[in-house]
C-alpha cells in the first residue's frame, strides 16, 4: 500500500501533447476575447477554442473559457504567464 504525505500531494501525470483549459476572468468582455486572441496568436498562432463563462451578479467580472493543444509543461506555463501578466486579466485559472 502506497501512503502519500498529505501536506505534498503527488502531482498528476500529463502526457504531452494534449488540450488544456485556461478560465480567464476580467472587467471588460470584449477586452478578454480580445486578449485571448492575441495571447494564442503570440504564442504559435494556436488554434484554440473561446466561450463565455459565467458573469457575476453585479455585471463587474466575466469569465471566458479558452482551449488549445498545448505541446509541452513549459508551453503551458508559458500560455499561462502571457495571462496573467495581460492589463485586462485579473484572475486566471
Amino acid at each position: 500500500m502506497q501512503v502519500f504525505d498529505k501536506k505534498t500531494p503527488k502531482r498528476p501525470e500529463i502526457n504531452y501533447p494534449t488540450t488544456w483549459g485556461f478560465k480567464i476572468i476580467g472587467r471588460d468582455k470584449e477586452a478578454l476575447e480580445k486578449c485571448i486572441k492575441h495571447i494564442m496568436k503570440e504564442t504559435g498562432d494556436k488554434k484554440h477554442i473561446c466561450t463565455p463563462g459565467n458573469q457575476s451578479k453585479t455585471g463587474k467580472f466575466h469569465a471566458y473559457n479558452a482551449s488549445c493543444i498545448v505541446d509541452t509543461e513549459e508551453e503551458r506555463n508559458k500560455i499561462f504567464k502571457y495571462f496573467e501578466d495581460h492589463d485586462d486579466v485579473d484572475m486566471v485559472l
